[in-house]
């Protein structure tokens, strides 16, 4: 394509150090300028462009017109504002667009454009002059242009650098920490909400001592490629050093989508890894805040998402965990247990309780699970689920391990008969290289035989699975007791292992169990498939936390060789174990409810009653996903509808299902949802925009709970329909 020559005048003005030029050029100066504008254009280095009054292009030096052919582009008798457009990184936000710029018939100057619809290929600095006629009307633009790809794109890279995480891609602590600051102030002005994830890895220390830390940064690669996978588009990721992900939700505070998320997100980073040929597994723990309910500012949010992380590690790992106003006495709560456990084991605080495990064939007791407990001096029985991550944070696992095992073994070998004891081996005793020594240490101690004792292990043994691995294995094979893998299927499994690894048998984990009796539910679809891979593989299989009778009639119809659960007995102390293996082999039968219902945690707390205008405070015996039994309240017809607050801005809408005198049950419209740990909670809470438009000041929830919402001050109440029970037994009528 040709192009008419551009004209000396405006090379006068538009060439780069002529502007301003005054004066009628001589020809020696007319020469000087041909040869100076011919050369700033073969050089590359720069372009002349002008336009008519309605901009459309009259001229473009040479190169510039084959660039735009090369991209099949037609460049005179377009509009300048068709073929090019304002870049938007390097644009400010109040800058308008080339149009509206060009539009303006005014001068501008290095402004950063590129191809329309082709960002991130090329840019030039553009800089133009109106022209206009000897009446002063417009008559178009003239201008120049220079190539700035190379500048931008090394400008880009270092802005890079110090926004993003060079290991990762991912966005790093700095720009993390902005995006928080301006999605959040943004988000207070329009009343939105957003979620905040905060995501630590589990055993990711162990991978860099045992594979080096090269494998460690291979991990941490994979680990981001996978949350990019699964964290739903138009979130920001980050990872803020070490183990360390942060994630940005906007406009999310359904805490059953969000729960449903970090299982989504914990399951995934759970899967095996393959680094430089070798097999590793690591976990993840989550911790959820939500502002505003949650926190206001970054600070507060990360704080409370802080908390809840570490509550989900404190619960035992490879949990998710939403934050709660209890949090802050419950890490003060988790110190200072860590430092009672130091003295526990001295001091003969642990004792070992024993779980019958039955064998379906004949209900008869085949051995028992040994369960450590700890009876804390003050604070009584501590579960296990909240000492064992402790002790394994504070380096005391291997010890406490060591004596479990110790122990077992003595008092089973007290027991008359042949019933086995299952001791629990952590990842952690495991690793350690002399666990074969104590394990033959103890059986010769206590004189048990070895294929009396069975070690469960669990599948997060294989982390970094390799010769040690198997050695390991195979030591222990050879002192003759039996091996069995645990929570199988919680997150780890891998076939792989099992033509390798030497079990004798799988247990089922739990969460398979609950549940598998209800309609729907692919529980026992997975189960079947389990005792199948179990039977081709000649090992026995254990299905734990049988409760109810038609759970238990289902593992027998499914094939399930042995059982432990509530259905049978609750753990026993060694003394009763003894006094009951004395009678000679035992065949239990099972009791228990004929359905497996929701899950009812016992507890006790004040909560909240409001029925029409009123408000009465209950007491709450226990609390399941579908409902809640309280007391309080006297003789409440069925069908009673009532809001349920349990504190925190969490309200629940119930019906009365049961009563009877002070005691009703209380089915919920929209069940609860599990916290990641071992509670429950609603899935949307009230805002605190909401109170603040009751009157209340706008700041995250703060703990226990609030006066009705939109209740008018002086607005008369009609008389209270239910009589309630004071904490001391009286009756009294609530005015």
């Amino acid at each position: 394509m040709s192009s008419r020559p551009f004209g000396l005048s405006r090379i006068k003005q538009v060439l780069p150090g002529q502007r301003g030029a005054r004066g009628a050029a001589s020809p020696d100066d007319t020469r000087q300028l041909g040869s100076l504008s011919k050369a700033y254009e073969e050089s590359g280095l720069g372009w002349f462009w002008s336009t008519d009054r309605e901009g459309r292009l009259t001229y473009l030096s040479e190169h510039i017109v084959k660039a735009l052919a090369d991209h099949g582009g037609e460049a005179l008798g377009q509009t300048f504002a068709a073929l090019f457009e304002l870049d938007r990184e390097t644009a400010s936000s109040s800058q308008r667009t080339l149009p509206f710029l060009l539009g303006t018939h005014t001068s501008f100057s290095e402004l950063h454009v590129c191809l329309a619809g082709r960002a991130n290929e090329s840019w030039w600095a553009v800089s133009g002059l109106p022209q206009h006629d000897a009446e002063g009307e417009f008559t178009g633009y003239s201008g120049h242009g220079r190539d700035v790809t190379e500048t931008l794109r090394r400008e880009r890279d270092a802005s890079r650098l110090a926004m993003y995480d060079s290991l990762t891609g991912l966005a790093n602590r700095h720009r993390m920490s902005r995006q928080l600051d301006t999605v959040l102030i943004a988000y207070q002005a329009a009343k939105r909400s957003c979620a905040l994830m905060m995501l630590d890895l589990d055993r990711f220390k162990a991978v860099n001592d045992t594979l080096g830390h090269q494998a460690g940064d291979e991990l941490l690669k994979q680990v981001a490629q996978r949350l990019r996978r699964v964290i739903p588009e138009g979130t920001e990721i980050g990872r803020l050093g070490g183990d360390e992900f942060q994630i940005i939700l906007p406009d999310c505070d359904d805490r059953g989508e969000l729960g449903e998320l970090g299982h989504k997100v914990i399951t995934m980073l759970s899967q095996p890894y393959s680094i430089d040929g070798s097999r590793c597994v690591i976990g993840a723990s989550v911790g959820i805040a939500i502002a505003p309910y949650d926190g206001l500012t970054s600070e507060e949010l990360v704080r409370s998402a802080d908390l809840a992380l570490y509550a989900a590690k404190g619960a035992g790992r490879g949990q998710y965990r939403f934050y709660s106003s209890d949090l802050h006495s419950h890490a003060e709560e988790m110190r200072q247990l860590e430092e009672d456990m130091r003295d526990a084991l001295a001091e003969g605080q642990f004792r070992l309780a024993y779980q019958p495990i039955v064998a379906l064939d004949g209900n008869k007791i085949s051995g028992f699970e040994a369960l450590l407990r700890w009876n804390h001096p003050e604070r009584g029985e501590i579960s296990p689920g909240v000492f064992i991550p402790i002790a394994e944070d504070a380096g005391l696992i291997g010890a406490i391990g060591e004596w479990a095992l110790r122990q077992a073994c003595i008092e089973a070998a007290q027991w008359e008969g042949e019933a086995r004891v299952a001791v629990n081996v952590s990842p952690i005793q495991f690793a350690n290289v002399g666990l074969p020594r104590i394990v033959a240490s103890a059986l010769a101690a206590s004189q048990l035989d070895p294929d009396r004792l069975e070690l469960e292990i669990t599948e997060s043994v294989f982390l970094g699975e390799g010769a040690d691995t198997q050695e390991m294995f195979n030591a222990l094979k050879r002192l003759g007791v039996r091996l069995a893998l645990d929570d199988f299927g919680t997150g780890y499994s891998s076939l792989g292992y099992l033509q390798k690894a030497p079990f004798d048998k799988i247990k089922i984990d739990q969460s398979f169990v609950r549940g598998a009796t209800e309609a729907g539910n692919r529980n026992a679809a997975i189960i079947t498939a389990i005792v199948s891979l179990a039977g081709a593989l000649e090992m026995e299989t254990t299905a734990e936390g049988i409760e109810a009778l038609d759970t238990l009639e289902l593992m027998r119809k499914l094939g399930v060789s042995h059982v432990q659960g509530y259905v049978f007995s609750k753990p026993l102390d060694n003394d009763a174990v003894v006094e009951r293996m004395a009678k000679g082999p035992l065949e239990l039968e099972p009791e228990g409810p004929a359905t497996h219902r929701s899950d009812r945690k016992t507890l006790l707390r004040m909560i909240g009653l409001i029925h029409e205008d009123h408000r009465y405070e209950v007491t709450m015996r226990n609390l399941s996903r579908t409902g809640a039994m309280v007391e309080g309240l006297i003789d409440v017809p069925l069908g009673t509808g009532f809001v349920v607050d349990f504190g925190e801005g969490q309200l629940a809408v119930a019906t009365v299902k049961r009563s009877n005198g002070h005691r009703m049950g209380l089915e919920f419209e929209v069940p609860l949802i599990s916290d990641g740990a071992d509670g429950l909670c609603t899935r949307h809470r009230v805002s605190p925009y909401v109170l603040a438009a009751a009157g209340m000041p706008l700041a995250a929830l703060p703990p226990g709970q609030y006066p009705l919402v939109g209740q008018e001050p002086n607005k008369s109440f009609s008389l209270p329909r239910f009589m309630q029970v004071d904490p001391s037994g009286e009756n009294k009528r609530v005015a």
